[in-house]
C-alpha cells in the first residue's frame, strides 16, 4: 500500500533558506501539510532537498507543490543506500503553477533521497514548496 513515507524520524536538509529565517520559511514547512506555511529557498543555480530515512523504503511517487512563478522546469531524483554514492532515478518536468503534482517513479529501494530543482522560474533562482511528499512503501 502506498503511503507517505516522510516519519518523524526521516532527517531533512535543503540547499538554503530565505534570508536564513528558518522560522517562517525553513525546511520543516515542506512535511507539515499546512496549506499557509512554505519552503522558501534563497536564489541560486539550483535547489535541492534531501532525506535520510531511518530504514529502507521503495519510493513509487514524488508529489510536490509549487508557487506559481517559483518553480523549477526540470527536477532529478536521486537515491542511495548506506554509504554508497547516489545515483539518478528520474528526472521529472514540473509545471509552473499552484497545483500539487504527481511524478510516477520507478520503483528503488533505498534510505537516502536527493530531489534537485533545475532551471528555476524565477529570475534569481528562488524555489517555493508548499509540500513535498515521497509516497512508497518501507521495505
Amino acid at each position: 500500500m502506498t503511503h507517505s513515507l516522510v516519519c518523524p524520524e526521516t532527517v531533512s536538509r535543503v540547499s538554503s533558506v530565505l534570508n536564513r529565517n528558518t522560522r517562517q520559511f525553513g525546511k520543516k514547512h515542506l512535511f507539515d501539510q499546512d496549506e499557509e506555511t512554505c519552503w522558501n529557498s534563497d536564489q541560486g543555480p539550483s535547489q535541492w532537498v534531501t532525506l535520510e530515512f531511518p530504514q529502507l523504503i521503495r519510493v513509487s511517487q514524488l508529489q510536490i507543490q509549487f508557487q506559481g512563478g517559483f518553480s523549477s522546469r526540470r527536477g532529478c531524483l536521486e537515491g542511495s543506500q548506506g554509504s554508497q554514492a547516489l545515483r539518478k532515478i528520474a528526472d521529472f518536468y514540473p509545471e509552473d503553477n499552484n497545483s500539487l503534482q504527481t511524478f510516477p517513479i520507478p520503483a528503488a529501494e533505498v534510505d537516502r533521497l536527493k530531489v534537485t530543482f533545475e532551471d528555476a522560474t524565477d529570475f534569481f533562482g528562488r524555489v517555493v514548496i508548499y509540500h513535498l511528499r515521497m509516497l512508497g512503501e518501507k521495505v
